[in-house]
């Protein structure tokens, strides 16, 4: 796949997914309602329809444009590095983290894409460690700085944030990233340790080779 193709290919769901995310928050006014009772309500029976639809839903217009630019930029970078498997990272974060926010969230509705953003940026900046790939690390530094409570988001300080979703979120990007730790980019080499690998071993050997009969000969 050339450059073009594979931006292309990065594009198309990160775009899709934004364009839903804000078309259902426009219906909500349009409507004059709100889609709250669709979060995540932990360990109710109607509860459960929010793994699928809590990311989808946010409380007003500044939650929305708060959470659209990171889950953009981090959603854009797993399909463009991980193109094999994007899908595969995007849902299973999608729906563990829903359903772990089901079994182990406090009694209240939780909504909005934050849980996502922490999934995706715990999976690539891990993912980057485990795989020694820069730009994987620096993406999720960047967004790090984008979305500056990044961090102070998986602790209980404001109980108006679902911070269940952030670090559950986190925890369930680490997993992936363990579990796919042999899949994705590899790190980029440079020339120094291409020439090491190249190097004809038996000219190595008669180096050593070498250097013991002079040092013998002293």
């Amino acid at each position: 796949m050339d450059e073009k193709k594979k931006l292309y290919f990065s594009l198309v769901f990160p775009v899709f997914f934004l364009f839903l995310i804000w078309f259902i928050k426009l219906t909500e006014l349009g409507l004059d309602t709100s889609f709250v009772r669709f979060g995540v309500f932990p360990q109710k029976m109607h509860g459960l329809i929010g793994i699928l639809t809590s990311p989808l839903i946010h409380s007003d217009f500044k939650h929305l444009a708060d959470n659209s630019v990171p889950v953009f930029l981090l959603s854009f970078a797993i399909f463009y590095f991980y193109r094999e498997i994007a899908y595969k990272i995007f849902f299973i974060i999608y729906f563990v983290s829903g359903l772990l926010v089901w079994i182990f969230g406090r009694d209240a509705y939780h909504i909005g894409a934050s849980g996502l953003i922490y999934g995706f940026a715990s999976f690539l900046f891990f993912s980057g460690v485990l795989r020694k790939n820069i730009n994987l690390l620096a993406i999720s530094m960047l967004v790090t700085f984008i979305y500056g409570s990044l961090i102070w988001g998986i602790l209980p300080y404001d109980y108006r944030i679902s911070w269940e979703s952030h670090l559950l979120g986190g925890i369930t990007g680490i997993a992936v990233a363990v579990f796919y730790r042999k899949e994705g980019p590899e790190r980029k080499k440079y020339s120094w340790e291409t020439e090491e690998e190249n190097e004809d071993p038996i000219e190595a050997l008669n180096a050593e080779e070498f250097i013991k009969d002079e040092m013998d000969k002293l």
